[in-house]
């Protein structure tokens, strides 16, 4: 069994739980999802079975889409409805307020992460140095928001639709717009609704994992494709490092290689002139692809 299972993942839960859920109900030991959400968050957790969980790293590297909902005049020490108050001023923040300090965060930025986050710093998760009581210095990161619109406004709740790179924390997000607005802000809810190419419109809940249907490894990324030739696929599978002309692939910076029936053996990219393998998936191969010569009826 080898494929991306789209859960759609209900609050108060961890992602670590929802995949060792899923390992019990479909009966598979080798699962790992693909983008962790917050306990608070529901929606689309991409989780890889089998061969596919090599495909982990690619799924994190993903943009993402959001909706989330925000109270002005309150802050929390977490940022988000989880935590403790820390301070409340009075929001009288207008919806033209709003929607402009929503224009000023669109594009290329920077962002800090928040402190209660997996982060390691020093060899400690952030989140274990905040319930200590440790307030320490987060180097910024690179983000890109590429859609910020505004769904809905009901002082002081309001609710924004969210496109964004990976890397981007919502509450933190939530928490900056708060402070353009001079009011300060949390987050109360969240809900992914797609990674990369997984939408909320496939995905299933936890009590409908009988229905559900794995994505095809060779459909989860979004990335360009190259068809391997018969006569090259034992050598991809060997990790022989051949140009990428060979497959049609000049000019591609991380690509997939799939052979002439449409199954993906690997992912790479070109390193001067050649093909350098980030993954190789002899395991969705067919016994002929692999030993060709065994399999030649001479």
């Amino acid at each position: 069994m080898h494929g991306i299972l789209v859960l759609d993942k209900s609050a108060g839960m961890t992602s670590a739980t929802a995949v060792e859920h899923v390992r019990r109900a479909l009966g598979i030991r080798r699962a790992g999802h693909g983008g962790t959400l917050d306990p608070i968050a529901t929606g689309v957790l991409p989780i890889c079975v089998g061969a596919a969980t090599k495909l982990a790293q690619f799924l994190l590297a993903d943009d993402k889409a959001y909706l989330a909902d925000g109270v002005l005049g309150v802050e929390t020490d977490t940022l988000d409805r989880t935590g403790r108050i820390v301070r409340e001023r009075a929001a009288a923040v207008s919806r033209d307020d709003l929607v402009a300090a929503l224009a000023a965060h669109l594009g290329e930025q920077t962002q800090v992460p928040p402190m209660y986050s997996a982060i390691k710093q020093g060899g400690v998760r952030l989140y274990d140095r905040a319930r200590a009581g440790e307030e320490v210095e987060r180097a910024p990161r690179s983000i890109r928001i590429d859609r910020l619109e505004l769904l809905a406004f009901e002082p002081p709740r309001f609710r924004i639709a969210v496109a964004c790179s990976k890397g981007t924390y919502i509450r933190s997000l939530i928490a900056d717009l708060g402070a353009a607005v001079a009011a300060g802000a949390h987050l109360t809810e969240l809900r992914r609704t797609r990674s990369g190419r997984f939408t909320i419109d496939q995905a299933v809940t936890l009590d409908r994992l009988a229905d559900a249907a794995l994505v095809p490894p060779e459909h989860a990324l979004d990335l360009p494709r190259a068809i391997v030739s018969a006569a090259h696929v034992a050598q991809v599978l060997s990790g022989v490092q051949l140009p990428p002309h060979a497959f049609g692939a000049e000019g591609y910076k991380l690509f997939q290689l799939l052979d002439e029936d449409g199954r993906l053996l690997a992912v790479a990219h070109e390193e001067a002139g050649r093909t350098v393998y980030d993954r190789v998936f002899p395991e969705l191969a067919g016994a002929r692809a692999r030993d060709p010569e065994r399999h030649s009826g001479a």
